[in-house]
């Protein structure tokens, strides 16, 4: 309980109190929800067996899945292993993502190689990429935006000698997931009985609705970009649950603690896959826990769902990999395979930000009020429960901008507030102090009112990769993300961004006199401002993850060169071992990748039950 007190203080410390009663029944309230929560967690199982049928690495948002559904077959026994500890209460609060991300106790917090081409407005040049190291992963430190990409993303998989992944397929999977609750959501393509919530923001700024009209009077349509075409605007589909976030723990695990064949282990570091080198096959895990190594026995299958960068780093250390890459770092192969290769991201030039004139938009001094937080405590309602601020999303494709039913190729991502509202996000995205200074030290000190558009590539040409660092497993690996090596990219984030430039320029936008800073971004004062060579150079600097790593474990037959494991997610060449996650992922999805993952794990978890006949249609 003292740690939901300590919580308590922390978020009260950031609200501004007249009155000390109003702070003690905070407080107090604060610590009764805490309690609850604490009484739904799955406990760290004190002293696991020697041996389970399925050992499951990482409870991210896949994990979590795979062991609420391979624990619905009673004569299985499933250990669920996870680096982090459990949720806590502040992570319910939607507004309060970006804040998650600072607390490196829940975040294995990785940082980009130096780089000369990208991230260059960064500390280093290094991009920061927060991965939750937590129950429920990276769903309990993302914005809570669900997507699930476009038809064709799937198709493509299929068509890369992938088959069960078409969007016929994999269809009924997002369907299973769902309990969509968005009120003009098509009722022919969303899912109604799944135990993760998709709703809309309870909170809309004035900013958010005039995007939106702005977009529909500059003749995007108003869609369901879950339904049959994703080409539009739109408010943003969350996975939010009466104004809290529903993370894949909380969805999958909450309310398990009688399945008793099913045992968690909190705060335990992986180190390594146990893989019998004559029959090559998987058949443990050592990790470490309170200073201490163990080792437990999987008696059916070891599946890794580390993530994009745990999973790969975690089959190298283990033997598996390029097999020259191993050698160098003193590793004997077991399997020559390109694990780390192929990673792909989604990026967005770094927060194109418009000012706007008579109406509060989302800064620090308008968000912690007293009475937004006691609205929040008391009725889950009001600007706490904003995604971090996301608000709308609009998807356009370039290439055929009159196609309703097109893939899109970029999207933007409006926030209601700009980066100089809130004193964590120079923190969050790794600024160099100067340049964040010179951008928006002026927007900060006349706290000015505005909001932010991210123009994301969606379908990037640019691929790279991860690799050893040496062999400690508690060094991060090295990750080399390669934006922009294809100067596609490039291309299709300057027409993302004149297409947020037009957008303020509406009838809509221009009620509250939206209009652009025009403030040089630092080391791009050579190129004049607005032409197409400055935004490309404005790209390389401001160069924003969105946090949709892929790839690194790609999924293709035995005959592509490229590919980790095959259709059925087994990893080529060693028995009883899988990868399911977004590591798995032939091509990142025209969408946010949160909604495909826990997809990824739902159709997984059904694989593993057929091929152990205990599928029951």
């Amino acid at each position: 309980m003292m740690q939901y007190a300590s919580l308590a203080i922390g978020i009260l410390g950031m609200v501004s109190f007249n009155r000390p009663q109003d702070t003690v029944l905070s407080v107090l309230s604060f610590l009764q929800d805490g309690g609850d929560r604490m009484r739904r967690e799955l406990p760290s199982q004190q002293n696991i067996r020697e041996e389970y049928d399925f050992v499951i690495v990482g409870a991210g948002s896949a994990g979590s899945v795979l062991a609420s559904r391979l624990s619905e077959v009673g004569d299985w026994s499933v250990l669920l292993i996870e680096a982090g500890p459990g949720e806590n209460l502040l992570m319910d609060i939607p507004m309060f993502a970006h804040y998650l991300q600072t607390f490196n106790t829940v975040n294995w917090d990785y940082r980009t190689k130096p780089s000369d081409r990208y991230c260059l407005a960064f500390k280093n040049n290094q991009c920061r990429f927060p991965r939750g190291k937590v129950m429920g992963g990276s769903s309990v430190l993302n914005y809570m935006i669900y997507t699930r990409g476009n038809s064709r993303d799937y198709d493509r998989w299929a068509e890369l000698g992938n088959p069960g992944w078409a969007y016929r397929d994999v269809l009924p999977y997002f369907q299973k997931l769902e309990h969509n609750v968005v009120p003009d959501a098509n009722p022919e393509y969303a899912g109604h009985d799944g135990p993760l919530t998709i709703s809309y923001p309870i909170y809309r700024s004035d900013v958010a609705k005039a995007f939106v009209a702005g977009a529909v009077a500059d003749g995007a349509p108003y869609v369901d970009y879950n339904g049959p075409s994703q080409i539009g605007v739109s408010f943003i589909q969350s996975t939010t649950k009466n104004g809290k976030r529903d993370s894949a723990n909380v969805a999958y695990l909450y309310d398990l603690q009688n399945r008793r064949n099913l045992h968690v282990k909190k705060m335990a570091h992986v180190t390594k896959i146990v893989i019998d080198r004559a029959s090559k096959r998987a058949t443990g895990v050592r990790f470490y826990h309170a200073g201490k190594f163990y080792s437990v026995k999987a008696r059916r299958e070891v599946i890794l769902s580390a993530g994009a960068i745990g999973s790969p780093h975690l089959l190298m250390l283990s033997g598996v990999g390029p097999a020259e890459h191993l050698r160098d770092q003193g590793i004997k192969p077991i399997v020559d395979l390109p694990v780390g290769h192929n990673f792909q991201d989604h990026t967005a030039a770094g927060g194109l930000t418009f000012l706007v004139n008579e109406t509060e938009t989302m800064t620090h001094s308008h968000i912690f009020r007293l009475e937004h937080f006691m609205q929040y405590q008391h009725s889950k309602r009001g600007p706490f429960t904003s995604i971090g601020g996301c608000e709308t999303i609009a998807f356009y494709d370039s290439e055929h901008p009159n196609d309703p039913n097109g893939w899109p190729d970029y999207e933007l991502l409006q926030i209601g507030g700009t980066l100089a509202a809130d004193p964590t996000y120079e923190l969050n995205f790794n600024y160099k102090p100067d340049t964040f200074q010179r951008l928006y030290g002026d927007v900060r000190r006349r706290n000015q009112e505005g909001f932010t558009v991210f123009p994301l590539i969606l379908r990037p040409r640019s691929a790279g990769r991860i690799t050893l660092n040496g062999t400690s497993p508690f060094q991060h690996p090295i990750i080399e993300p390669n934006y922009f090596s294809d100067p596609y990219d490039l291309d299709i984030s300057v027409r993302a961004i004149r297409k947020a430039i037009e957008l303020s320029r509406t009838g809509p936008m221009q009620r509250y006199g939206a209009r652009l800073l025009e403030r040089p971004m630092p080391g791009c004062e050579n190129y004049i401002f607005d032409t197409d060579d400055y935004w490309k150079c404005f790209s390389r600097h401001a160069t924003f993850t969105i946090y949709h790593h892929v790839g690194t474990c790609k999924m293709g037959p035995k005959k592509d060169r490229t590919a980790v494991v095959d259709a059925r997610l087994r990893v080529h060449g060693i028995r009883g071992l899988r990868v399911i996650d977004a590591s798995i992922v032939p091509e990142v999805p025209a969408g946010h990748t949160n909604g495909p993952t826990i997809m990824i794990a739902e159709k997984g978890a059904d694989m593993i039950k057929e091929d152990w006949n205990e599928l029951k249609r």
